[in-house]
């Protein structure tokens, strides 16, 4: 059984609703979650929130964040997976952003990631993952999984 489908059962049996927030991965989480059949029981919605003017019209990311500590940052994936939940009807939601490739800088590489995962009735939790140069299509594949994890690991505490 797939990861996905995984996070699919066990939502449903506790009945709870799902819904990402995605820059880099430009909504792979989403497709993975809703390739699954009987998905839609457990999955809200997807944010497409590439922009920072997104980030900010569709999830409710402070402006004021961006600016002190930019888009690829733990502090605007927090604020992605809480606004996630709020301007949605799930009570789990992942978030992602980072910097898939190519390109990157001396303080942000090409590989870095930041992940927020937000739950009803439990503090929000941030991280950042550094998965290196491998190339656009696999920063953005080993992005999609590891959100996929942290679903899985959540619906599981």
């Amino acid at each position: 059984m797939s990861i996905a489908a995984q996070i699919i059962d066990i939502a449903k049996q506790h009945g709870i609703m799902i819904a990402t927030a995605e820059s880099c991965t430009g909504g792979m989480v989403a497709v993975a979650l809703t390739d699954v059949a009987g998905s839609s029981a457990v999955v809200d919605r997807g944010f497409v929130t590439y922009s920072n003017a997104a980030k900010t019209e569709m999830l409710g990311v402070a402006p004021a964040t961006l600016a002190a500590h930019g888009a690829v940052s733990e502090q605007v994936a927090r604020e992605m997976a809480e606004g996630a939940l709020s301007h949605s009807g799930a009570q789990l939601a992942v978030s992602i952003t980072g910097i898939a490739g190519p390109g990157g800088s001396e303080h942000k590489p090409e590989g870095r990631v930041c992940f927020g995962l937000a739950m009803t009735g439990r503090p929000t939790r941030t991280e950042t993952q550094d998965f290196g140069a491998p190339g656009r299509a696999e920063v953005r594949r080993l992005s999609r999984d590891h959100a996929l994890a942290l679903l899985r690991d959540a619906l599981g505490q």
